[in-house]
């Protein structure tokens, strides 16, 4: 695979950015109007938010990891890479959801094509779809009201993700994301996002990428609270 150059911040300077697309380099848009996406103030809120959320959360992290470790073999927590901030790896914090073990390229496979063809709706055959043989029991139950997330907000409070934000990939994601999506590494990957509020289920992964550079483009922090406000009632509405 071939190495991406070494990340710039996209706070600290305007000159373009250089990343390797299926082996070209390529030159994205100047990152300078998105700097607002990385805001001390949105940082703050983070930070206060998260700690207040991990109050309440902890508890049922607790109850719902006994859960996965009563009812399957293998630990309660999930770790894995994900592309963060300026396309730094970071490690995700999960509960688990499937069966140790699995085998994972079909998913790959799918994942690759919702990524790479516009007209695949994206509970199509897959990803997100909650009858995948490799989800457990418990786990169908914790992904339908997001409880396998509450431990992301861990990664809030160590800066590796916002509260709201584009959608934290994998890297075999990220290699795969056309040129005008690639800027969405200029904000720190979400919990929750424009894709999660606005009919996700009716939407094609493409579609989902276009929100997500829309989410960069006009953050606000006004933005983020009515996100935030309005991921209760995308659950509820599942």
């Amino acid at each position: 695979m071939p190495q991406r150059p070494a990340a710039q911040s996209w706070t600290e300077t305007t000159a373009p950015r250089l990343d390797i697309v299926h082996g070209a380099t390529v030159v994205l848009r100047s990152p300078d109007r998105n700097a607002s996406a990385t805001s001390r103030s949105k940082r703050i809120f983070d930070i206060c938010t998260s700690i207040a959320c991990l109050v309440v959360a902890v508890p049922i992290i607790g109850v719902a990891g006994a859960l996965v470790r009563l009812t399957s073999p293998g630990p309660a927590l999930f770790r894995q890479q994900r592309v963060g901030l300026n396309g730094e790896l970071f490690t995700i914090y999960k509960l688990r959801t499937m069966s140790v073990d699995n085998d994972d390229s079909e998913h790959r496979a799918h994942a690759i094509r919702l990524i790479t063809d516009p007209t695949v709706c994206a509970t199509d055959n897959g990803t997100f779809k909650l009858s995948d043989p490799r989800v457990t029991t418990v786990g169908k139950f914790l992904r339908a009201v997001s409880i396998d997330e509450l431990p992301q907000l861990v990664n809030v409070l160590k800066g590796d993700m916002s509260l709201v934000g584009p959608r934290p990939m994998l890297p075999f994601e990220h290699e795969h994301v056309a040129t005008e999506h690639r800027e969405r590494v200029a904000a720190r990957p979400g919990m929750t996002g424009l894709w999660q509020v606005s009919g996700r289920s009716e939407l094609s992964t493409v579609a989902m990428l276009d929100l997500d550079i829309d989410y960069v483009d006009n953050w606000s922090m006004w933005n983020d609270i009515k996100i935030l406000l309005r991921t209760p009632f995308s659950l509820l509405s599942r």
